[in-house]
């Protein structure tokens, strides 16, 4: 019988082991500055990375807020596909995160890239570009981390050679910032909505 299952799941706990949790607090405690602020979260990555970018966004803007008077304001850059096509036809692909931020960023923002290798180009840009205009940067990266865990003010890195487990963990270090915001902001009974709560009893 295959052992493909015991030693994916060994390599997950491993990894989680691993955590620098320092780390995780100082995202915690950027979430919550920004939030505070009233800034804006962006993050954002190609592929199980983007996809990633676009289920965070979702839940910060809907479980993370929902019953707050002030909400969290969290954009997924990846989930605009026309004006992403746009830019990756016209000025080219590497562009793609970086001209939205020219758009949007502010001061109080943080800006998340989300790269397995780290060295994802239109990732790199974006990150380089919001330090170079003192916006917060914030890594999620896996492997060896890469460019973006060197300039990012913050990496939370998942140390493992692996790009299906980077992605899984970078899913549980979201859910991880989620639950503890949410628990400094609602407490340990969050309201979720009465759908939620009739689907899960």
């Amino acid at each position: 019988m295959s052992n493909t299952a015991d030693n994916y799941i060994n390599l997950v706990k491993e990894t989680l082991d691993n955590l620098d949790r320092n780390s995780l607090d100082q995202m915690i405690e950027a979430f919550m500055r920004v939030y505070n602020a009233g800034g804006t979260i962006y993050t954002f990555g190609n592929g199980g990375s983007g996809a990633s970018a676009s289920h965070a966004a979702g839940d910060f803007l809907k479980g993370a807020s929902y019953g707050l008077d002030k909400r969290f304001k969290m954009v997924c850059l990846n989930d605009n596909l026309p004006s992403m096509m746009a830019i990756a036809n016209d000025i080219g692909y590497n562009d793609i995160f970086i001209e939205p931020l020219k758009n949007y960023m502010g001061k109080d923002d943080l800006v998340i890239g989300i790269s397995g290798s780290g060295n994802s180009e239109n990732v790199v840009r974006a990150m380089q570009y919001a330090k170079d205009n003192n916006v917060q940067t914030l890594a999620l990266c896996g492997f060896k981390g890469g460019k973006i865990k060197e300039l990012a003010d913050i990496n939370v890195h998942a140390q493992v050679m692996d790009m299906e487990v980077t992605e899984d963990v970078h899913m549980v270090i979201f859910n991880i910032v989620k639950k503890e915001v949410m628990k400094r902001l609602m407490g340990d009974n969050p309201s979720m909505g009465a759908t939620y709560d009739a689907r899960v009893k």
